[in-house]
């Protein structure tokens, strides 16, 4: 591979994780194309050569976002299901959207997105229930996949209410009691 098509590659790329980044903090709508090159340090112009459009970038960052969570959950492993649940209701998770989960960090922007979006969500949605699911078989047997359903959407529901709000104190609160009552409700 020619230097050109080397330096294009990193270019692309790195595009592709600051948007990821940039479009968990902010929202896919939160960050102009010319301020995310700028973020990327690139030029605005040079946008063009990577991406036929706005939408196809989003599609790839959001492909990297969700993997890179997956990969980092798996890097975890073995992973209990209580350590889970702490980490993923954390008040550091809470406060990096940047590097957390894509799945709570962009929730709303791929309910209002394009289908190919909405199948990349879907595909790591089921891969996060099945992930879950294996966690609470040993314990729940034929209700782990219900059980699965609902902590995956109660933990990414909480994360984002935890994020909205203005109360510092009010955010741990709800943090702690979401986590207490998750653990209680997974093992009963």
């Amino acid at each position: 591979m020619g230097h050109s098509r080397v330096s294009k590659q990193q270019s692309h790329e790195q595009i592709v994780s600051t948007a990821a980044r940039c479009f968990r903090e902010r929202g896919v709508d939160g960050i102009s194309i010319a301020n995310l090159m700028k973020e990327a340090g690139l030029t605005h112009g040079g946008f063009y050569k990577h991406f036929e459009s706005r939408d196809d970038l989003v599609a790839e960052a959001l492909d990297h976002a969700l993997q890179s969570s997956s990969k980092r959950y798996a890097a975890m492993a073995p992973l209990t299901l209580d350590a889970f649940i702490d980490n993923y209701l954390s008040a550091e998770h809470r406060d990096s959207p940047g590097d957390g989960c894509a799945m709570a960090a962009l929730v709303n922007d791929v309910g209002r997105g394009r289908e190919d979006s909405r199948a990349l969500y879907s595909a790591q949605f089921n891969r996060s229930l099945a992930r879950i699911s294996a966690m609470l078989e040993a314990e729940n047997g034929d209700a782990a996949g219900e059980k699965a359903a609902l902590l995956l959407s109660t933990l990414v529901g909480a994360l984002g209410i935890a994020r909205a709000l203005d109360d510092e104190a009010q955010s741990n609160a709800l943090l702690a009691t979401v986590r207490k009552q998750l653990l209680s409700a997974v093992k009963n």
